[in-house]
């Protein structure tokens, strides 16, 4: 009976342990994003740790930076959802936080809030190509809305 059980548990481990890497602990992006703001074109970095609750839905912790003639930094977080393929993992989050910018006349400071999703390439267990992550970005700073906002990403997914 004994060895039953060990041969059983032996047989069954790789089985566990492909369950566990469907759905990675966290995952940290890091790419490039290209804003656009009014109509201002603005290029700079995207940073995004996510921490896994189950296979479909996490918390997104993000931080961006666009830069022209200026800067504008985001800090946002909130609840991501994923559909976790072989292949590819599609994902839709909501984002709330806030922005400071700064620039020749001075700086300030706003709520942001982002509304989107993308799509990760896998390549294996702890690797992914973000091919593309596409958000609404939205700012509201001395009670003004700035709703024609958006933003494009695109860089590289370490999962844990």
């Amino acid at each position: 009976m004994r060895k039953l059980v060990s041969l059983t548990l032996f047989l069954t481990m790789p089985l566990l342990v492909a369950a566990q890497q469907e759905r990675p602990k966290a995952e940290i992006f890091g790419g490039y994003q290209y804003a656009n703001g009014d109509g201002t074109s603005l290029n700079g970095w995207n940073a995004a740790v996510t921490g896994s609750i189950t296979r479909s839905f996490g918390i997104t912790a993000e931080f961006t930076g666009v830069y022209k003639g200026g800067h504008v930094y985001s800090y946002m977080f909130g609840p991501a959802f994923s559909a976790r393929g072989k292949h590819f993992t599609p994902f839709i989050h909501a984002l709330f936080g806030g922005a400071t910018g700064g620039g020749p006349a001075g700086g300030s400071t706003a709520f942001s809030m982002a509304f989107g999703g993308g799509v990760d390439a896998n390549i294996g267990n702890h690797f992914a190509i973000r091919l593309a992550q596409a958000d609404w970005w939205l700012l509201r700073s001395n009670g003004v809305f700035d709703k024609n906002n958006g933003r494009v990403s695109s860089g590289v997914v370490i999962r844990f």
